[in-house]
């Protein structure tokens, strides 16, 4: 009896083995196909093959494997919510994967939910401490606003592999995000020093240099990007740069009706001959020319406009050259009648009135007349204070 009963239990095994097996070759055989699909594209029959080698194969080795592709061919359907659920049961199936749980908090992280993927990266590292999941943890501290968290990070990042470039570059975020845009530079450049090949810490480092207004800097950064052959990081930057650089006035153009470049002592009629009759008034108009594109409400709105004489300080810079003025000298209005913005030529027509007096012996240093716009740009960023103003005598100051 005790014979059989060993015989009937080696039989049992035997033939509980080969069904395992053969469950295995299927299920390995699923997920193959599901791999030629993925590959092929069709995504929605590599997701039934997927789910076929989870189901057949839970217990083998490559389960994890089989629900990791389903949960990216979920994402390639653009279905978050399975993609989610199929990342969660690969930890039921294999909890020790930090690879999948950093998968899953950069899906987390692409949808903005921080704090999910913070748990996810959190994961990661107690699983598994490399330097790839602490970065991984930095960024969802940074998006997070947790920036001591992020640099303890890139410290130990730092620390435990000192000559790797990623803990520079993730304390060079760190610190551009609190706005330590000084500290951020210095540390995007030990990151270059140690990678020369990390594009994206040339172009952040030009962030910080356009944060802090010194274009020129950024300039070199764009220009480097373009040597590299990286010219989409080059643009990028670019384009950054003049959405964070303030506005500026730069010259007005001989078309205008306005003949800013006349002296002192100007007879009015010489703006238009009208102007000869006691009284008369006529609409005169100047063209500047701004840098970038503005907010077309504000800088239509006149009252974001002054016109008056100059006074400035430099040699010859004040109106009528700091000479007395004479009772006689014209008068202008402070504010436009009416501006309009021309968004292709980047163009702002100003429109004001001048008026002769009663003796019809009105003069003007026209050169010395100041315009200046205290409005913004279309980013909601104010005029730089340096060239927000124009005279005929000094251009743009």
């Amino acid at each position: 009896m005790d014979i059989f009963n060993a015989s009937y239990a080696d039989s049992l095994f035997s033939a509980t083995l080969t069904q395992s097996s053969g469950l295995e070759s299927l299920a390995n055989a699923a997920l193959q196909r599901g791999i030629d699909r993925f590959m092929k594209k069709d995504y929605e029959s590599a997701v039934k093959e997927f789910k076929r080698a989870v189901g057949i194969g839970r217990g083998s080795s490559f389960a994890a494997d089989a629900a990791q592709y389903l949960a990216m061919s979920y994402i390639q359907l653009e279905d978050t919510e399975n993609a989610v659920k199929a990342y969660k049961s690969a930890f039921t199936i294999d909890p020790y994967r930090d690879d999948i749980r950093v998968k899953l908090g950069n899906l987390y992280f692409s949808q903005e939910k921080y704090e999910e993927a913070r748990e996810e990266y959190a994961e990661a590292v107690r699983l598994n401490p490399s330097t790839a999941n602490r970065y991984a943890l930095g960024q969802a501290y940074i998006e997070l606003g947790r920036f001591a968290d992020a640099e303890n990070q890139y410290v130990e990042i730092q620390r435990l592999a000192p000559r790797e470039a990623g803990g520079y570059l993730g304390m060079g975020l760190a610190y551009s995000r609190q706005g330590k845009q000084e500290g951020a530079i210095g540390q995007f450049k030990e990151a270059i020093s140690r990678d020369g090949s990390l594009y994206d810490a040339y172009t952040q480092m030009g962030y910080s240099y356009a944060d802090l207004g010194e274009m020129e800097s950024a300039q070199d950064l764009v220009t480097t990007l373009e040597r590299l052959d990286q010219a989409e990081l080059a643009d990028t930057l670019s384009r950054y740069m003049y959405k964070v650089d303030p506005p500026k006035m730069m010259f007005a153009n001989s078309s205008s009706s306005f003949p800013f470049a006349l002296g002192k002592g100007t007879p009015l009629v010489a703006l238009n001959s009208y102007l000869m009759n006691p009284g008369a008034s006529r609409t005169v108009s100047i063209q500047i020319q701004f840098d970038k594109q503005m907010d077309r409400e504000s800088i239509e709105n006149i009252a974001n406009w002054q016109i008056g004489r100059a006074v400035g300080q430099g040699p010859g810079q004040a109106y009528n050259f700091g000479l007395p003025v004479s009772p006689d000298e014209a008068k202008l209005p402070p504010m436009p009648t009416t501006v309009a913005w021309d968004e292709k030529n980047l163009t702002a027509t100003v429109y004001f009135t001048v008026t002769q007096n009663a003796a019809a012996n009105a003069t003007i240093d026209p050169s010395h007349i100041e315009f200046k716009f205290s409005g913004k740009d279309v980013y909601g960023l104010k005029m730089n204070p340096k060239y927000d103003q124009f005279t005929g005598f000094s251009a743009v100051y």
